[in-house]
């Protein structure tokens, strides 16, 4: 029998990517697919948009909430299915055969991931993310950088724990290395299965998202580790671009 998976989409205000998220879930092939949209009171026409397939959806809500991890805890709320995925509005799932790809790639894993495309805001490929998805994930492989979007990562919902509210921008890191850690089987689909809109509140608040990432990283992996990390992790950023300065001159 083929698992059942919760697509959660979270939104507010944001009318001019929302139909796009919404098809690139609602036209997968994979037929076992519960949609759950959750709307935090939007004004912009959003609700309108959301309106014209809300027969497609097995929940949806709008309300105002507490900020984005209070969204995606009540669509977590009411997740039904076998694993749950977070595809945010501006996202999407890679393709239409994207969910059947992921489940055919092994049978009954924990946790499976793969590969990001990034868009800028006109919705042109920026390429691959700069931190390439680890060909082995456990939940030591954060600790020189998020190496999986959270839009790339399918958890199985026994695994899922509410977002700890206490993080106001990196609360998605705290919870994939909680699954991870009580994860047995985590399979790499090598394959690409999400595009990520750049641009989202951890860029907007970057500073403020760095050092949350700090605490939780130093939280998981100790606070000296932690530290000779970030050296490696910024030494390996000065190479990057160097490097990218190089091939753009």
């Amino acid at each position: 029998m083929q698992p059942k998976l919760s697509v959660i989409t979270i939104v507010y205000n944001n009318v001019k990517d929302i139909e796009r998220t919404m098809l690139s879930v609602l036209n997968q092939t994979y037929p076992n697919i519960e949609y759950i949209l959750i709307d935090g009171a939007s004004t912009d026409g959003t609700r309108d948009v959301i309106y014209k397939y809300q027969s497609k959806l097995a929940q949806f809500t709008s309300e105002p909430d507490k900020g984005i991890y209070d969204a995606m805890n009540k669509g977590l709320a009411l997740a039904t299915g076998d694993y749950v995925l977070f595809m945010n509005s501006g996202d999407e799932i890679y393709s239409y055969e994207t969910v059947t790809e992921v489940f055919d790639s092994a049978a009954s894993a924990d946790i499976y991931y793969g590969e990001t495309e990034m868009f800028n805001e006109q919705w042109q490929s920026l390429g691959q993310r700069r931190h390439h998805a680890p060909e082995h994930f456990d939940w030591k492989s954060f600790k020189y950088g998020m190496s999986i979007s959270h839009q790339a990562i399918y958890v199985k919902r026994n695994l899922a724990q509410p977002y700890d509210l206490k993080y106001k921008y990196s609360s998605d890191i705290d919870w994939i290395i909680k699954a991870a850690k009580n994860a047995s089987s985590i399979v790499n689909t090598h394959t690409y299965v999400a595009k990520y809109l750049v641009g989202g509140i951890s860029k907007k608040k970057h500073l403020a998202s760095l050092k949350e990432r700090f605490r939780i990283f130093t939280k998981y992996y100790g606070l000296i580790p932690n530290l000779i990390n970030h050296i490696v992790i910024a030494a390996s950023l000065a190479t990057y671009f160097i490097r990218h300065r190089k091939t753009n001159d």
